[in-house]
């Protein structure tokens, strides 16, 4: 069935299933765009884990967060990012692809599964964009993000020629 789904739909029953509503949580935290277009692009802000105005996941992965924490503060991340998009242009249908992820993982010294965290944001693209959400990713590991999140998100995608 998932198959026949639009990226609309499948993004809706994702978000639903995270208790993500994907109409109330698309303002900036400052004086930035979370979204800017660029003729064929669109640049997404970096986007931690919140919902309901609350940071999810909140801490250090590899101390106060489990691998599966921080795959889901990842994915609540990365839906933040298609709710920007669906915000901007109307429909994720509307994305030819996914150009570039980056994902910030804030972990303890040692933890060094970063790649498998950033696989939380990356799942959600696949699932939702599919071939459109392949991409180009790069994972960082830092000291802090803000507001204590765990892990922080941005992205470029690329328009569909129709949507210009």
């Amino acid at each position: 069935m998932i198959e026949h789904m639009t990226c609309d739909e499948r993004f809706i029953t994702l978000a639903q299933e995270f208790g993500y509503d994907i109409y109330s949580e698309n303002t900036a935290g400052g004086h930035y765009a979370p979204l800017i277009r660029h003729h064929d692009e669109l640049y997404i802000s970096g986007l931690v884990p919140r919902m309901n105005g609350k940071i999810h996941y909140p801490g250090r992965v590899g101390l106060d967060l489990t691998m599966a924490d921080a795959q889901t503060a990842a994915s609540i991340s990365a839906i933040r990012g298609l709710a920007l998009i669906v915000d901007a242009i109307g429909s994720l249908d509307k994305i030819k692809s996914l150009i570039r992820v980056t994902v910030y993982v804030k972990s303890t010294a040692d933890f060094v599964d970063l790649s498998e965290v950033a696989n939380g944001a990356s799942d959600v693209f696949s699932h939702v964009l599919g071939d459109a959400g392949k991409h180009t990713r790069t994972t960082v590991g830092v000291y802090q993000l803000p507001k204590n999140a765990a892990i922080e998100v941005d992205m470029i995608a690329a328009l569909r020629p129709s949507v210009l």
